[in-house]
């Protein structure tokens, strides 16, 4: 991996982590069309720069992360983490099997678009417009219906900005609590994979990214980046969202699937 090629790799990222279009889907469709190598550090690459995306709605959002007289919103955050975590590490192998499959992957993502054009229409009247608002037993739902991103292509945030509409919540708080659930789930997965999944060569992904100074520099270039272009990308997303609901979204998904459906067929 070359510098350029990483400048890329964390813009989409950054771009991508908090949209409803799968960051790991547009990442994997990126490094393929730069006709990138699949290998054991390009996937630690692109799970280390999450870790740039995560702080930039911990500076967002530093208010609500650090209102330490709110303890409710961190015991929320811890109940609706833990489905993911639990199923995550049960079903680790069977989801780094799918992340190679690109047709399957521009499958997923037309689906999740055709979804996404209905989703307007099925959660109308919303109750809840506040994260203080939500109780214990939605917060855990969400968390489930956060599980449904495990399928590469899905896209973590649309599972979770929709399992929050089914539960009352308005666009805009479902999406600011995607958003919130998203940091703790986001530093459990980056955690796990450094410091204790192995890779390759019994090698665990510190020791990968302290290989040498290429992949420091690189490592630190690219959260830069994520940090930088998600800051963007979600005060965007809220205004969009806010504003015209899924529909355009969903229409992404549908045409850039479509798209990369035809690339891989014919490729």
């Amino acid at each position: 991996m070359d510098l350029l090629q990483a400048i890329i790799i964390a813009i989409v990222e950054g771009l991508t982590e908090y949209l409803p279009i799968s960051s790991t889907a547009h990442m994997g469709f990126t490094a393929a069309l730069l006709g990138m190598e699949e290998s054991e550090f390009l996937k630690m690459f692109q799970v280390s720069i999450q870790f740039g995306a995560i702080l930039s709605i911990v500076a967002l959002y530093w208010k609500k992360f650090f209102d330490f007289s709110n303890l409710q919103f961190y015991y929320k955050l811890a109940v609706a983490v833990i489905p993911a975590l639990g199923l995550g590490y049960l079903l680790d192998d069977k989801i780094e099997a799918v992340l190679g499959n690109q047709i399957a992957i521009s499958s997923v993502l037309v689906i999740g678009g055709i979804v996404l054009l209905f989703v307007d229409r099925w959660f109308k009247n919303p109750k809840i417009n506040d994260e203080k608002d939500i109780s214990f037993k939605t917060a855990i739902t969400i968390g489930f219906w956060q599980c449904l991103a495990m399928m590469p292509g899905t896209s973590r945030s649309a599972a979770s900005i929709i399992g929050g509409m089914t539960q009352g919540l308005s666009r805009k708080a479902a999406a600011e609590f995607s958003f919130f659930l998203a940091v703790p789930t986001m530093l459990a997965v980056t955690v796990y994979s450094i410091f204790v999944k192995t890779w390759g060569n019994d090698m665990k992904g510190y020791e990968m990214i302290l290989q040498d100074q290429n992949h420091i520099n690189l490592f630190i270039i690219g959260n830069v980046i994520a940090f930088i272009t998600a800051l963007i990308a979600v005060k965007t997303f809220i205004a969009v969202l806010t504003k015209y609901g899924f529909k355009f979204w969903g229409w992404y998904r549908i045409v850039i699937g479509i798209g990369l459906l035809i690339y891989f067929y014919t490729k």
